[in-house]
């Protein structure tokens, strides 16, 4: 399938910035899963510092923000061949090892209510295993917008009752980390059947698998990724692989408007 996607990240600031760095991973690479025919980054109001891969093999650009610049807008678009592989990207491999993976961390460390659901972890049968978990966690919390942010915990998430693939995903990979499973985040994009025009990028989860490799795991929507999903970054959590992060020297307040268009 071919996907035609659109993501404009567009900031406004309430007086000039004295200072501003952004950190981009905005641009998908190939791979098993994955072709990219083309893509681009424009910035307005700011200017590319530096390009580097990271170390989970991320494209990822430092864009620094012009002087005195009182709005700032991103705008990645392009398009990318997508083949359905039931989920498994396989086991491909970058700098980070395995072990790596298997750490907490404060958006995905265990506690009393997450443990609870890694005790039911069947090691003898990982992928029934890691559908279970998928099932249990949507159960558990169902998708509902506004009751959680970029700093809500895994446990906190599942303490809270309700999330957004964000969510969901961090508390399937510290539930499966818990039970000695490699596990990371994975964000990007989904094409929806009823609709072209969303308001966020795309979160989903990937699990290490005896014999397979990395698989991924949609909780929110109870799917392996298809070829509807393009995978942009992955991380230990949400802060390793947000598309947009940064700092910001200054008193003046910010707003952000984000759009994302994804069409085959």
């Amino acid at each position: 399938m071919r996907l035609t996607i659109t993501h404009k990240t567009h900031y406004d600031y309430d007086a000039p910035v004295e200072y501003a760095l952004q950190q981009v991973r905005l641009t998908p690479v190939s791979n098993s899963q994955q072709t990219v025919l083309s893509w681009g980054v424009e910035i307005e109001g700011g200017c590319e510092q530096l390009t580097y891969r990271d170390e989970y093999g991320n494209q990822t650009s430092l864009v620094s923000v012009d002087a005195e610049a009182d709005s700032v807008t991103l705008t990645a678009q392009g398009e990318v061949e997508t083949l359905d592989t039931n989920g498994v990207l396989g086991r491909v491999y970058g700098p980070a090892p395995l072990w790596h993976f298997v750490q907490a961390t404060p958006l995905t460390r265990p506690g009393r209510e997450i443990r609870k659901l890694w005790r039911q972890f069947d090691c003898d049968d990982q992928l029934a295993s890691l559908h279970k978990l998928s099932s249990r966690i949507i159960e558990l919390v169902p998708y509902q917008a506004g009751r959680t942010y970029a700093a809500t915990s895994a446990e906190e998430a599942l303490n809270g009752g309700f999330g957004v693939c964000q969510d969901h995903a961090q508390i399937f990979i510290a539930a499966v980390r818990a039970a000695g499973v490699p596990a990371r985040y994975v964000s990007g994009y989904l094409m929806m059947n009823d609709r072209v025009d969303q308001d966020a990028s795309h979160a989903w989860a990937e699990a290490h698998v005896d014999g397979l490799g990395w698989v991924g795991f949609d909780v929110s929507n109870q799917i392996s990724p298809d070829m509807r999903y393009v995978r942009v970054a992955t991380g230990l959590d949400y802060r390793g692989a947000a598309p947009i992060s940064g700092m910001r020297l200054g008193s003046s307040g910010e707003s952000m408007i984000v759009s994302v268009q994804v069409q085959q």
